[in-house]
């Protein structure tokens, strides 16, 4: 398969305990020859000084702009580089299934050590993709996290977590996502679209299926 965006590196980020090989971000890694997954140290007691720190490792080490790909914590990590230098190497985000700490916490206790939940605009452009169904977000939460982050937002119904245990094993909707996403991202580095209206809005708040 071709790599979906030739002129920058994708890294991807899973999220606790990491993502199994038939989970939909694995594929993509096989799949797409310029994207990587972001190796964690410590995938079962998240840490996010450490997190970061392998992320910003991975973001050193390309050649140049990049692309996220994150899934559920994945999202809050990619959402914490927001405040960091590296932040302006990062040409678009595509975040699915954020999950939210408070919750998480509660269904994983004493297992992640990542502060409070970010509530900042991120510096590069954003697509949200949620659930109405998922356990680790509420649908009024997904909203607000994506209003606090200046993302665009799309559900997909009720798709549970997005990961495998709700269908989603390779997942090339999410490569026509992304794709879409890198394109908007260059019209607003040259001006043309504020940065509120990357999406049409035939798009903004689709379901979309499995594959």
């Amino acid at each position: 398969m071709r790599p979906l965006v030739p002129d920058i590196e994708t890294l991807i980020l899973p999220g606790l305990n990491g993502s199994p090989e038939e989970h939909w971000q694995r594929h993509w890694a096989r799949d797409n020859r310029d994207s990587q997954i972001v190796e964690q140290d410590n995938w079962t007691c998240p840490d996010l000084d450490n997190w970061m720190g392998c992320l910003e490792s991975a973001i050193e080490a390309s050649s140049g702009d990049i692309g996220l790909v994150a899934h559920s914590l994945g999202c809050v990590l990619a959402a914490n580089l927001a405040n960091h230098p590296l932040a302006s190497r990062v040409r678009c985000a595509l975040l699915v299934a954020p999950c939210d700490l408070e919750t998480t916490e509660e269904l994983h206790p004493c297992a992640i050590n990542f502060g409070d939940m970010p509530r900042w605009r991120l510096p590069f452009p954003s697509l949200v993709v949620g659930s109405l169904n998922d356990p680790y977000m509420s649908v009024e939460r997904l909203r607000l996290t994506a209003r606090y982050w200046g993302s665009a937002l799309i559900d997909l119904g009720e798709a549970g977590h997005i990961n495998i245990a709700s269908g989603f094993g390779r997942w090339q909707v999410g490569y026509a996502l992304f794709d879409l996403l890198r394109s908007s991202s260059e019209r607003l580095s040259t001006g043309r679209r504020p940065k509120d209206e990357l999406f049409p809005r035939a798009f903004t708040g689709a379901r979309l299926a499995p594959n």
